[in-house]
């Protein structure tokens, strides 16, 4: 049986025009259709993402990639054709059969012996249902052994290589002669933080335009296609022998974009219908990378963390991506002028882009979700988008706060004789944070869309400030519509409104919260 992406559709896109429909392509007519297709359109953002990744890395690999800031603002107004990177693809000799006995795309042979006596069912391979590599989320069993696509198990195997986080895989090193160290599995490049792709926003712009766009210049050869294990280059982990974890730093974007992270060996079936599908995966240990230099995480956000220590920023358990967009946003106005990604896009004036922010949220050790949100730029509005991310984030953290502080206030008076045990879930009761935040999201959108359309910043944040305020009084009473009509529910109810009305008008409230400034 044989697999290969290079003629196999296994690329799923939007087309243009007004009724984008679903296709799916090859490698080559990717390329080759490239503005003639809307987007890349994976089951998750996660697997939109990874095939992105694996893109640009073919684009650098083919070798038609800018080496200069003035050769990618070109090559991005000029709309650079990438034809020549699917006549590449289609000429290059290699190891692109995902079911080859000795270099299958993607994987490690080492693990190919065991399928049969140790392998488990291809739930493993999928981000979404793997749980920690033992347990699973969505009711697929470990052995479950139905098979599924040979292309949907190649997109998985590309998510693993970006984003899995490190644990411990299912599988018995010792029953394979394999070190210990082959059961660690390591956390991948892009799964500690949030990756930010500039996606083009302007009219007709198409997945050719993406692609130009985050093709970063490089000056220097772009290091070798990671296609399977075993080739010549580059040298990788040897786990022959116990020891410590070889690490090493990609020669070039070629490599990065394409690192398997990973080793992983799947096992050929067929579906029901006669086409090709995988039913048994090994998952272990893969590649481990050194830091990375600046030029190899040059769309990473920043913040400072506790004690001044700087970090990449990451997707929370706790706030939504719209909460850190002043990070972004400060990311954008603190650029390096043409040397990474936001001030090269700062250079395609009056062009609007939307930074696409994707993370993979994990918690002691297993995926729950992924992440994602869209965040408007045009160069020139800044300052103004910092500004209004900054307020606008400000704003609603007091308001988040005055609702506490009321819901408090409410159980006070209707738990008068509670035990102090009682007092997280009572406040909980009567607390209309999560409303207010669910609710917030949409009107921060709005507020962006405003400051990029180029209104007046004092203006939108003001506008914006009167609505969250109605919702913040809307979320409270809400949750007071549970207290009896008299008595003391009567009492918790008009003191817990009355609190709002005082904190929302302090002195120390931001001004758009105001009823004065409504």
């Amino acid at each position: 049986m044989k697999w290969d992406p290079r003629v196999q559709e296994c690329i799923p896109a939007l087309t243009t025009g007004p009724d984008l429909r679903r296709t799916k392509l090859n490698l080559a007519d990717t390329f080759r259709q490239a503005d003639q297709i809307a987007a890349v359109h994976g089951d998750t953002p996660g697997e939109t993402l990874a095939l992105l990744e694996w893109l640009l890395g073919l684009i650098y690999a083919a070798e038609q990639f800018p080496e200069t800031t003035d050769e990618w603002q070109e090559w991005v107004q000029e709309r650079e054709p990438l034809d020549a990177v699917a006549d590449w693809i289609e000429n290059h000799t290699g190891c692109w059969d995902l079911f080859d006995s000795e270099q299958p795309l993607g994987q490690n042979p080492v693990l190919l012996p065991h399928l049969d006596t140790h392998g488990v069912g291809p739930a493993q391979l999928f981000m979404e249902r793997v749980g920690d590599y033992n347990q699973f989320f969505d009711h697929h069993h470990l052995h479950h052994p139905q098979p599924v696509p040979a292309d949907s198990a190649w997109r998985a195997m590309l998510v693993q290589h970006a984003f899995a986080i490190g644990m411990r895989g299912k599988l018995k090193a010792s029953a394979m002669n394999l070190p210990g160290t082959f059961t660690n599995l390591g956390t991948n490049r892009l799964a500690p933080r949030l990756r930010i792709i500039a996606r083009p926003a302007w009219d007709g712009a198409t997945l050719g335009d993406l692609l130009r766009v985050n093709t970063a210049p490089w000056p220097q050869a772009p290091g070798p296609l990671n296609l399977t294990w075993n080739q010549d280059s580059p040298g990788r982990r040897d786990f022959s022998r116990p020891g410590p974890r070889q690490t090493r730093t990609p020669q070039g974007p070629a490599d990065l974009h394409t690192v398997l992270g990973r080793s992983i060996a799947l096992r050929p079936a067929r579906l029901e219908d006669g086409s090709p599908g995988v039913d048994r995966v090994l998952v272990g240990a893969g590649e481990t990378l050194d830091p990375l230099p600046g030029a190899y995480v040059d769309d990473a956000v920043t913040y400072t963390g506790p004690g001044g220590v700087k970090r990449l920023l990451g997707p929370s358990a706790t706030r939504d991506l719209w909460r850190e967009s002043e990070a972004l946003y400060a990311a954008v106005a603190e650029r390096d002028k043409g040397t990474d990604l936001y001030g090269r896009i700062a250079l395609l004036s009056g062009r609007r882009i939307h930074l696409w922010a994707v993370g993979l949220l994990s918690t002691q050790g297993k995926p729950i979700t992924w992440v994602s949100d869209e965040f408007p730029y045009v160069p020139g509005r800044e300052t103004s988008l910092r500004r209004a991310a900054e307020q606008g984030s400000a704003t609603c953290e007091y308001a988040a706060r005055a609702l506490y502080i009321a819901a408090d206030t409410a159980r006070e008076i209707a738990y008068a004789n509670a035990r102090p045990d009682d007092k997280k879930k009572q406040v909980a009761r009567f607390n209309g944070e999560p409303e207010m935040w669910a609710g917030a999201a949409d009107l921060f959108h709005v507020l962006l869309d405003q400051v990029v359309a180029d209104e007046n910043v004092v203006d939108a944040v003001s506008e914006f400030g009167h609505a969250v305020r109605a919702l913040t009084i809307d979320c409270l009473n809400g949750r007071l519509t549970s207290l009896a009509g008299g008595g003391t529910g009567l009492q918790a109810r008009v003191t817990a409104q009355s609190r709002l009305q005082r904190l929302l008008d302090h002195t120390t409230a931001p001004t758009q919260l105001k009823e004065s400034a409504a």
